[in-house]
């Protein structure tokens, strides 16, 4: 049986992980859910990385949870369905903990749960055959990881609530205007110049910048606009001095001085 994830790791630092289940729409299967987990504790341990790219193969991104336990198992309690929940979103969502600029390239249907994982990512992709949706309350059901945080984070509380409220799905063009995705991009998701190789143009591109100034800058946005303008000015003030006392900034003057491309450390 092959591997449900595969994880490529790139000489720039950048970690190509791809969902690999195209036989089930890459739904986040209990094999899935235990490779993710295992792939995202190292990526968090690695002080050499510089940007995550999450794409799927096949013609979906993610087809969110797999929900064929429910109907198999009727005796199940609202308690342990919960306990049961929690820790898979946790899991998922664990990509939010990775300190470096993590990007989604939605080759395909991101359905659900499956588009709250690129929703958990910092930018997002799409490819122009890409459909996104959130059908939970078509399904009868809540929506769930975190599902209410990140889509209004994203689109706004208007947007979202259309949205979760219909449960519709939304093609790669609307996306792109109601802010959903980054971008779109045209041609064969996984071929050349689709949206994987973008992604991952662009996380080689971040992955030239200070690690220090990055991180820090994920740290700082990741959770969505500060509260206030005071907010990020305490904020910044806190980390642009961590930047200006690196040997990074250092070597980042040099390099613009001298019309050269920088070689930063990370230091």
């Amino acid at each position: 049986m092959s591997a449900p994830l595969r994880v490529e790791r790139r000489p720039s630092g950048v970690a190509v992980l791809t969902f690999a289940l195209p036989e089930r729409r890459n739904a986040m299967t209990a094999e899935l859910t235990e490779a993710w987990t295992a792939a995202i504790a190292e990526l968090r341990a690695d002080s050499q990385l510089r940007a995550v790219v999450v794409t799927g193969e096949g013609t979906a991104f993610c087809s969110g949870g797999d929900l064929s336990w429910i109907g198999e198992s009727p005796d199940l309690t609202v308690t342990k369905i919960r306990d049961r929940m929690l820790p898979f979103y946790r899991a998922w969502l664990a990509i939010r903990d990775v300190e470096v600029p993590t990007i989604a390239a939605v080759n395909g249907h991101a359905i659900g749960a499956g588009l709250c994982v690129a929703l958990a990512c910092d930018l997002r992709y799409a490819a122009s055959r890409a459909s996104l949706s959130v059908p939970f309350t078509a399904l009868g059901m809540h929506s769930g990881m975190a599902a209410t945080y990140l889509l209004p984070a994203t689109v706004g509380i208007a947007t979202a609530r259309e949205l979760l409220l219909t449960g519709r799905r939304v093609d790669a063009d609307e996306a792109l205007r109601i802010g959903l995705v980054n971008g779109v991009v045209e041609g064969d998701p996984a071929g050349p110049g689709g949206v994987a190789e973008h992604a991952i143009a662009v996380a080689e591109q971040i992955a030239t910048n200070g690690p220090i100034a990055v991180r820090l800058t994920v740290a700082g946005l990741r959770n969505g606009t500060p509260r206030s303008l005071d907010d990020a000015l305490m904020y910044e003030a806190l980390a642009q001095p961590v930047t200006f006392a690196s040997e990074d900034l250092t070597e980042g003057l040099a390099a613009a001085k001298e019309r050269r491309a920088p070689n930063f450390t990370g230091k």
